[in-house]
């Protein structure tokens, strides 16, 4: 168990009445088989079981490199995805439009891969899942119609944030000419993550939440990685991820509270998941109001990463690798929640400045009962750890970590 301590939470916000929720991220969890789609079903079986979780995000990858970027399979994976009970958030990922050029998925054309996507799973005003939480769009601004899959949503004071940009270097081609899809999608990002710290800071709230498939700091670990990096300068690909970085700084110096991002990582990480402050402004010094959760999860079809979140305990969010168990007997039918009072199910229209209802509400559910953890402090969040109570945070830092 690791505990993350988003030490830049007011007071004032920590003042007010506690609420507790969780939610859970999972992503890559189907293989290239009709077994893939059993442990896959499985996996959101086992969650589904949590009482606790409040919403699911799917990261990215409801397929694998090799299966076919077929219809049929999209529509199949979108079924398995849609049995979850709790509310289910899909953020596209790699597998799921970028490579599909590749013969072995079959040579489709990417842009059309993706508009199948939002035509399709994205048509929805809400999310997925069995009761699903009603989410906003960027497509609801007229500027960015076809940019279904942004989203944002927000529950108990913490606003969340989805986001296309997929690993494979963000979609960006080297290809001489004007790369369209790629610079259309980074200005349509880019304006997303702007309204959103717009949105927090005008409801004062307790934190942002962001998640993205791809590694936005793969290139910069790649090259540190490469010895002989220098010696081939002129034919190092160009970083896809820059301009999400800077949007991302942006963010963060008009929303002073804590943002988080979490994104999918190939890296082999000891816990299955890293937990830093990669970020750096224009004269190379750390943003510590940002922290990141990089997820590399040893078995991604058989675990899921849980986070519950209480704003009235210190810390505030706690992190653990859940695995799911050997026998699962059958779920019970159930029937989809009705909307909470004052929610409405349907989303009001959204001009340029946007606005949805706060979720402020959370169905009282029996916490789970995992055994008594034994905390450490974690320098940096990085093993090796040493036992000993937590130190004094100092002013403005982003994060605290226990394990």
């Amino acid at each position: 168990m690791l505990a993350l301590a988003l030490a830049a939470v007011s007071p004032a916000a920590m003042a007010g009445e506690s609420s507790r929720f969780a939610f859970a991220v999972i992503g890559d969890a189907f293989g290239p088989s009709s077994a893939g789609d059993a442990a896959g079903q499985k996996l959101i079986d086992a969650i589904s079981r949590d009482p606790s979780v409040t919403f699911v995000v799917y990261n990215g990858n409801l397929k694998s490199a090799s299966e076919p970027c077929s219809d049929a399979l999209y529509a199949r994976r979108e079924t398995l995805l849609g049995t979850s009970r709790p509310a289910l958030i899909f953020v596209p990922g790699q597998h799921d439009w970028v490579t599909c050029s590749t013969a072995g998925p079959g040579g489709y054309d990417p842009g059309e891969r993706l508009d199948q996507l939002r035509q399709t799973i994205f048509s929805d005003p809400s999310s997925l899942g069995q009761n699903p939480l009603p989410l906003t769009r960027e497509s609801e601004v007229p500027r960015f119609r076809p940019y279904r899959e942004n989203v944002r949503w927000q529950l108990d004071g913490t606003v969340f944030v989805a986001l296309n940009v997929p690993d494979g270097n963000n979609h960006y081609l080297n290809a001489g000419g004007r790369n369209g899809e790629f610079e259309d999608r980074v200005i349509a990002n880019g304006f997303w993550l702007e309204h959103a710290a717009e949105y927090a800071k005008r409801r004062n709230a307790r934190a942002i939440v962001i998640f993205v498939e791809g590694n936005p700091w793969g290139a910069e670990r790649r090259e540190r990685a490469d010895r002989f990096a220098w010696l081939r300068f002129a034919h190092r690909p160009r970083d896809g991820y820059i301009e999400f970085r800077k949007s991302l700084a942006k963010l963060a110096q008009t929303f002073h509270g804590p943002v988080l991002i979490v994104h999918e990582d190939d890296a082999k990480l000891a816990r299955g998941f890293e937990i830093d402050q990669p970020l750096r402004n224009e004269k190379g010094a750390t943003i510590t109001n940002v922290t990141r959760i990089a997820v590399a999860l040893r078995d991604p079809a058989t675990q899921w990463l849980h986070v519950d979140a209480d704003m009235g305990r210190r810390p505030p969010l706690r992190l653990a690798v859940r695995d799911v168990p050997k026998y699962l007997p059958p779920l019970p039918p159930t029937q989809p929640q009705p909307p909470r009072d004052g929610e409405s199910p349907a989303l009001p229209d959204m001009p340029e400045i946007s606005s949805m209802p706060d979720v402020t509400e959370i169905p009282a559910t029996p916490p789970s009962s995992p055994p008594a953890p034994q905390y450490q402090t974690v320098p940096g969040g990085s093993a090796p750890t040493t036992s000993g109570p937590l130190p004094a945070v100092p002013p403005g830092a982003g994060a605290v970590y226990r394990n």
